[in-house]
């Protein structure tokens, strides 16, 4: 494996760099705990700047070569690559538990997501065919094809180490572009292990990079001329942060940002499921997914019996280390993180809310580990920290409403649009609320909207800055450039001096 193992006894995780481990050697390092246990597992080397800039300088070579190789053989590569994910799949899945603490049936089911963007990126040759005009003016036609940009950078967060990174890289090398990835400092080992997974199935050395670290990092690789575009999934100041300084830069930017999903069950919608879909929405993988449910808006008389029903499931969730059989939700991926989730429990009253379950409270999280139970807050309202914020934890907050069109208006009051959700079985309403909902991903009747890989990933307002959404489409054309070529072939008999605009004749 990449991840080495020093003789001191704590796992280094290095950097990859031109196909191979590179220590790093600037002096800094960050620590790797397991949330199960709240031990240290490994150290992640921080790159220096020097440091990126040897990677992008490796990676700037490897283009030279890598965009002139032929689409199919690209696409081979990246059919070796998905035939090595689908056969690691638990690996990967193990490394994502053991430094992200999801559990293990999640960690598969974020591996599964990303591999089927490899596999979307295994169709390269039709993706990027172009157009072409032929006679648009007498003897000339006119075409249009679509080229990489050269060295890209994605900079990726924790709570997916595996298929956020690959919603970028997979894309961005089957166009042609050079990599270079800057995965979280909290859950480095999944990066490592892609990247070797690569180089089996036959990518170029240097093609895909890896370094870790902190704002040094990063803010070099922003800054940094020979990148031409960059990748980045996170909080929305920081992604605001990272759009303005690589634009500033001159670079082509898609950043996403927080998300504060919303899902909406009108009067007529079967409580039982929308309270299931809520459960798993709001509590999965510990609610640490920007795509989380974490408000209800209970329109009408629905919210009873939806909070009852919401509150008998969750003393059923069974939460426990990620790695053992049969638990349903791990633990947060730091003691920071989770005291900051618990805080919101805590002030929710004086806020006004109404603590119905208080997570707090659970023995799980008195045990060792970043452990927090699971909470559900009543009488939720704007202007309270636990609705305004993303809180990125196990706590669901409910507002009342009274009718659709209050509903509708708290969403899209909201700073945030990623994703949102409406629960009815009225096919009406469900059509007239995606025609008005200002989001990016929709779901009717479904909890999590997350797109499947031949559509594209990303929200509205405060949720995305930059053009393009993520991956899909939409992905590959945020990896190229488009280039129209106009093409007339000597023919001297047609030949003479026009001083005029050119006219299509």
């Amino acid at each position: 494996m990449a991840v080495r193992e020093p003789e001191v006894g704590i796992k280094r995780v290095s950097h990859w760099i031109g196909g191979k481990v590179v220590e790093g050697n600037s002096g800094r390092s960050g620590v790797v705990w397991n949330p199960a246990t709240g031990a240290q597992q490994a150290a992640v080397d921080f790159a220096s700047v020097a440091e990126v800039d040897h990677a992008v300088a490796v990676a700037k070579e490897a283009f030279k070569s890598w965009r002139q190789t032929p689409l199919s053989r690209r696409a081979e590569i990246m059919f070796k690559f998905r035939e090595l994910i689908d056969a690691n799949r638990k690996k990967i899945a193990e490394l994502i538990t053991l430094e992200h603490g999801k559990t293990l049936p999640d960690a598969l089911g974020e591996v599964a997501r990303g591999l089927e963007n490899v596999e979307f990126a295994c169709g390269i040759p039709n993706l990027l065919k172009g157009g072409y005009s032929e006679q648009a003016s007498r003897g000339i036609d006119v075409y249009q094809i679509r080229q990489p940009l050269g060295v890209v950078a994605g900079i990726t967060p924790f709570n997916f180490p595996a298929m956020v990174p690959m919603w970028m890289f997979a894309n961005a090398i089957a166009c042609g572009n050079a990599f270079v990835l800057k995965p979280s400092e909290k859950d480095p080992s999944a990066s490592m292990y892609l990247a070797e997974l690569l180089q089996q199935a036959g990518l170029p050395d240097g093609v895909f990079n890896v370094v870790h670290g902190d704002k040094v990092a990063v803010d070099r690789l922003l800054e940094h001329p020979d990148v031409k575009a960059v990748s980045f999934v996170g909080s929305t100041p920081i992604a605001k942060y990272i759009y303005e300084t690589g634009t500033k830069n001159g670079k082509r930017v898609q950043a996403l940002g927080g998300a504060k999903n919303h899902m909406v069950v009108l009067p007529d919608a079967d409580v039982n499921m929308a309270a299931d879909a809520a459960v798993s929405a709001a509590y999965g993988s510990a609610g640490e997914r920007c795509m989380a449910i974490s408000v209800v808006v209970a329109v009408g008389d629905v919210a009873d019996p939806l909070i009852e029903a919401i509150r008998e499931r969750m003393p059923k969730i069974k939460v426990g280390p990620g790695l053992e059989d049969g638990n349903e939700m791990g633990p947060l991926i730091s003691k920071e993180h989770r005291d900051k989730v618990a805080s919101y429990v805590e002030n929710a009253p004086r806020e006004g809310a109404t603590v119905v379950v208080d997570g707090r409270q659970d023995a799980v999280s008195q045990r060792e580990g970043f452990f927090l139970g699971t909470s559900l807050l009543d009488n939720v309202q704007p202007g309270m920290k636990c609705y305004d914020d993303e809180i990125f934890g196990p706590v669901l907050g409910v507002v009342r409403v009274k009718t659709y069109e209050e509903a509708l208006k708290l969403v899209n009051e909201h700073p945030y649009g990623n994703g949102t959700a409406i629960f009815t079985r009225d096919g009406g309403a469900a059509r007239q609320f995606q025609f008005d909902v200002e989001a990016g991903m929709v779901g009717i009747n479904v909890p999590i909207p997350v797109p499947v890989a031949y559509y594209s990933f990303g929200g509205w307002k405060a949720s995305l800055f930059g053009d393009l959404h993520m991956y899909g489409p939409e992905g590959v054309q945020f990896y190229t450039r488009a280039k129209v070529v106009t093409s007339r072939w000597p023919d001297p008999s047609t030949s003479k001096v026009d001083l005029g605009f050119p006219q299509v004749r």
